[in-house]
């Protein structure tokens, strides 16, 4: 923790290139091949800094998913705000992740390997868990507005259904990475029809 917390205190430019320099990294060589070697040297700092503010690879590896993290939800936020049906939030759910599967697919690799670190580091573990929290809780805020403002009548209570719309595209992610020639349109499909369910009470 101590090593998260000296991180805080990077200068903000310093630090968005070394974050920028792992997304890149792990997008070309993959989690396990992006080193702090590399890193350091693309970024432009001294491989020890990144050790002293960082600790270790998986702690960076946090920050990168937490910054994206942010980034994605406050695109979510600004599309859904202009949402004024069903089929208008479920086009905007539908497309965040499509675009995320198709041009930004390093965001789930950062995830499926940060699940794995946190099987064996109960502190990273702890640490994603968190995010994921704050990341549910953040849109069913959002989906709670919206039913406040007559756009949405959910079936059952916001956090609920946000999570199971995110196991729904976690799932839906990890087979079209896992398989990228297959045609998952169908299920694509399904998926939205489901999402429709729980988001209108009719």
């Amino acid at each position: 923790m101590e090593a998260a917390t000296k991180e805080r205190e990077l200068s903000g430019e310093k630090a968005q290139r070394i974050v920028d320099s792992m997304r890149d990294s792990v997008a070309r060589r993959g989690a396990a091949g992006s080193t702090f070697e590399h890193v350091a040297r693309e970024a432009g700092v001294s491989r020890g800094l990144l050790h002293y503010y960082f600790g270790t690879k998986e702690r960076l590896l946090v920050e990168v998913v937490r910054r994206d993290t942010e980034i994605r939800v406050a695109r979510l936020d600004e599309r859904l705000a202009e949402a004024t049906s069903v089929d208008d939030v479920l086009g905007v759910l539908v497309d965040s992740l499509t675009n995320m599967i198709d041009h930004e697919p390093a965001y789930f690799l950062l995830l499926y390997e940060l699940f794995s670190a946190g099987r064996r580091n109960p502190d990273i573990q702890r640490e994603v868990g968190q995010l994921f929290e704050r990341t549910r809780s953040h849109v069913s805020e959002v989906l709670d507005a919206k039913q406040g403002e007559g756009v949405l009548k959910l079936r059952f209570d916001a956090e609920s259904i946000v999570s199971y719309l995110f196991a729904l595209a976690d799932g839906l992610a990890l087979q079209a990475l896992s398989d990228p020639k297959r045609d998952l349109s169908a299920a694509f499909a399904t998926g939205a029809a489901s999402a429709r369910y729980l988001l209108v009470d009719e």
